[in-house]
């Protein structure tokens, strides 16, 4: 079957609760059909470039998807009726990404970078103190 990347944005009054039961419901529609979902990543409340009905922020998931194509149109099909999903984007890929997606790993870089920063920081105060502490003591 036909791996896919699909990635769609729901409303931002949604709770992260019904979210999850959306993705469940989608990820419902395609196993009924044959395919599978093997990953499923949900990246947050997110602020949008410009807003999509009224909306400045989403609820952003992603579905790594084995399916045909049929059970991906039937997908996009019932979003498009719900009121709730904002976009969403199909892609198809030659191999799925294991592990976390890029997005993920952005997160994660970026709560590293901001320890690392913050340890420096604490390091360079604590030099100062002891330069300020010598020049006291002379």
């Amino acid at each position: 079957m036909p791996l896919y990347e699909h990635v769609y944005l729901a409303r931002q009054d949604l709770s992260p609760q019904q979210v999850e039961e959306l993705t469940a419901q989608l990820s419902g529609v395609i196993g009924q059909m044959g395919g599978k979902v093997t990953k499923t990543e949900y990246w947050g409340l997110k602020s949008l470039a410009y807003r999509m009905r009224k909306n400045r922020k989403a609820h952003i998931t992603l579905l790594n998807v084995d399916a045909s194509a049929a059970a991906l149109n039937e997908v996009e099909r019932q979003e498009r009726l719900n009121e709730d999903v904002l976009r969403y984007l199909t892609i198809r890929v030659e191999e799925l990404e294991e592990g976390p997606s890029a997005m993920m790993r952005k997160s994660d870089r970026d709560e590293r970078d901001r320890g690392e920063r913050r340890e420096r920081r604490r390091r360079e105060d604590g030099e100062e103190e002891v330069a300020e502490v010598a020049a006291v003591e002379e």
